[in-house]
């Protein structure tokens, strides 16, 4: 298979060597070593993107703008083929892509320090703000209604309908704080109806593990993965962010105990990414920098317990219950997140005063 695939890159294949690599969720990665050079060939799970040549075509028109309009910034895209194309697919309609492998470089999984926070936040907002004369519109749409919340709580509503007696029985408690939770996609429907919240070219999955850092300095270099980047609204990646790099609890943490909301790191993500995105900003939508974080948690904690309901048909589970834990852990989050809102907005507001004076 590899010999078939590389060799449409112009790659020997008595000379190369081939490893899994990562630990990604959806596709399939490998690292390639070629002529004393290394690389990542990626096979595009098509399940999860049904229309792959989407993606390519919006990695195509980001990595064409760059070039012209950016050249110093690092944007990791495929390797062009033999035939100048970003990718290949093989006899059975499966599609690769080949990556340079970034040297002196490292990417994580949990949030180990406020560090990383700050390079993390400023790095996607770097990438937004890069790409705000790009129209967003010239991008394909790879995954409908991804953040969605209007959606998700209607998918919410009709699982209610349809959910077993006992696993609703189980979520009684949980299905409750997320109806009080309401307004939260009042919220949304209002700022998206007015509008107050711009469309931007925006990365949608903005995690840590999308992130690589400097091996020497531990300075973010770029942001990766990009199959989710398409228009959306900023509070999708500050939402992300707060959601996952403000506790030192995962979501797949049983233990409710340890999740927390830390103040530094908040305060890290507000200086790395409005660092870069403040004078993209109207005022308007600074308003929902807080907000956003509600957002995010609210809507994945819709997704889990919907899934549950739905008898676990879309996350993959390890254990029974394994999507209700998934989801009071993340109303534990909410209710912390929301103890701690005034404060934040206390920490967004002094910051955004230092920045004027």
């Amino acid at each position: 298979m590899f010999g078939s695939i590389l060799s449409r890159y112009g790659f020997d294949e008595s000379e190369f060597s081939v490893k899994v690599y990562g630990n990604g969720l959806i596709n399939h990665t490998w690292k390639i070593i070629y002529a004393g050079k290394e690389f990542l060939l990626q096979k595009i799970n098509q399940q999860v993107f049904t229309r792959p040549r989407d993606i390519l075509d919006n990695c195509h028109l980001l990595a064409a703008y760059f070039k012209e309009n950016h050249p110093g910034y690092l944007f990791v895209s495929p390797i062009l083929a033999l035939n100048h194309l970003n990718h290949v697919v093989d006899e059975e309609n499966n599609y690769y892509r080949l990556f340079p492998f970034i040297k002196n470089s490292y990417s994580c999984n949990t949030v180990t320090g406020s560090s990383l926070a700050y390079e993390a936040a400023k790095q996607f907002g770097k990438f937004t703000r890069l790409l705000s004369p790009f129209d967003p519109a010239q991008l394909h749409v790879t995954l409908p209604d991804f953040h969605n919340l209007s959606l998700r709580h209607h998918q919410f509503l009709q699982a209610l309908e349809t959910g077993t007696p006992e696993r609703l029985n189980k979520s009684a408690d949980c299905i409750s704080f997320l109806h009080e939770q309401r307004a939260i996609v009042d919220v949304f429907e209002n700022a998206h109806n007015k509008p107050w919240l711009t469309q931007r070219v925006i990365h949608h999955d903005a995690k840590i593990n999308n992130v690589l850092f400097d091996l020497g300095t531990g300075r973010g270099l770029c942001v990766i993965d990009l199959d989710t980047v398409m228009a959306g609204y900023y509070i999708s990646d500050v939402g992300d962010m707060l959601r996952t790099y403000l506790s030192p609890a995962s979501e797949e943490e049983p233990d409710t105990n340890l999740i927390e909301i830390r103040e530094e790191y908040f305060q890290q993500i507000v200086e790395g990414y409005l660092g870069e995105m403040l004078s993209e900003l109207s005022e308007a939508e600074l308003s929902y920098f807080v907000y956003a974080g509600k957002f995010a948690i609210y809507l994945q904690a819709l997704r889990f317990l919907t899934d549950y309901l739905n008898n676990d048909r879309y996350y993959l589970t390890k254990y029974p219950d394994h999507n209700l834990v998934r989801a009071n852990n993340q109303v534990v989050l909410l209710k912390r997140f929301t103890e701690k809102e005034a404060r934040m907005n206390q920490i967004l507001r002094q910051y955004l005063i230092q920045c004027q004076s």
